[in-house]
């Protein structure tokens, strides 16, 4: 791997995250939990397991409930360069990595989405489109003009949203036709999370979390101060969410409450990338990035 791409995505990352608001944490070594006046609930998480460091620049970590089975991409080289090292694998609920290259010949895959028996995957310019039963790429939708394609969700109704964050675009795979949803006022956009009608969008450039309206596309900033933003989760709560920074820091935070550090893992110098919350099992999983490995997390609220 050449160093030089890394330092410049790293570089970028860091950028947009500089005038982050720094906030305390009380941390033990299993243990994170930060109190606050302005928050009505207090939660905190433990780590639960780690998987093998078998894994390769895991990115993205996604639960399919049906299966009972965690995917996770694995970028094996550059971030941005086509080489055809990236895969997907397989690891059960308990951190055992069932199928290391269970998909190969991607690039640098990163955010995921599922439908029914389609695994969505964003490969630099790229949506990969998966046939779960066959593990087999099926389907690839190049995207005009695409630069880093990067986190996807998917609606109840089938429709693929996914990011790009260096063009500054979401896009939206709708009836087999990609197209472009959101091209203005965006600042590297990158978690996106569909949910009850809205599209929710942690973005690194601008630090923040915004909700969109879906039929009308309006938009509101619901939290400010949130470092390179990458993935983004509901708890369950109403209202409540968790918003991963690249940078090593997890929030808690609700709609009407300012955000609260409940992990901090940058003086391991472990990232936390695209970030999945399995609601049933309150258990928060996290890429570590350049650390290889997945943590989880039980999540107390």
């Amino acid at each position: 791997m050449r160093k030089l791409t890394y330092m410049m995505i790293s570089f970028l990352i860091v950028c947009a995250s500089c005038d982050s608001k720094k906030e305390e944490n009380k941390e033990t070594k299993d243990t994170v939990a930060v109190d606050s006046s302005t928050m009505k609930k207090k939660a905190s998480v433990t780590l639960k397991w780690t998987t093998d460091t078998m894994l390769t620049t895991c990115e993205s970590v996604l639960f399919d409930k049906e299966r009972k089975i965690l995917y996770v991409t694995n970028i094996n080289g550059q971030p941005d360069q086509k080489d055809k090292n990236g895969f997907i694998s397989k690891v059960s609920l308990d951190g055992k990595i069932e199928n290391l290259q269970w998909v190969t010949g991607l690039n640098a895959p990163k955010g995921m989405g599922l439908y029914k028996n389609k695994l969505y995957v964003t490969d630099i310019t790229a949506l990969v489109e998966i046939d779960i039963e066959k593990g087999k790429v099926v389907k690839k939708y190049e995207v005009s003009g695409a630069k880093f394609l990067n986190d996807i969700t998917v609606d109840t109704a089938g429709v693929v949203y996914f990011s790009d964050s260096f063009a500054n675009k979401i896009h939206a795979l709708k009836s087999g036709k990609v197209e472009t949803w959101k091209e203005d006022g965006l600042n590297q956009p990158n978690g996106l999370l569909a949910i009850n009608g809205k599209l929710y969008l942690a973005s690194m450039g601008s630090n923040d979390l915004k909700v969109f309206d879906i039929a009308s596309k309006k938009d509101s900033v619901l939290a400010t101060g949130l470092g390179a933003g990458d993935g983004v989760v509901a708890t369950g709560e109403e209202g409540y969410f968790i918003v991963s920074d690249w940078n090593g820091v997890v929030y808690h935070l609700g709609s009407a409450e300012k955000p609260r550090v409940i992990l901090d893992t940058k003086e391991q110098k472990l990232n936390t990338a695209d970030i999945e919350f399995i609601q049933d099992q309150n258990l928060l999983l996290v890429p570590t990035f350049f650390g290889n490995k997945i943590q989880a997390y039980e999540f107390t609220e």
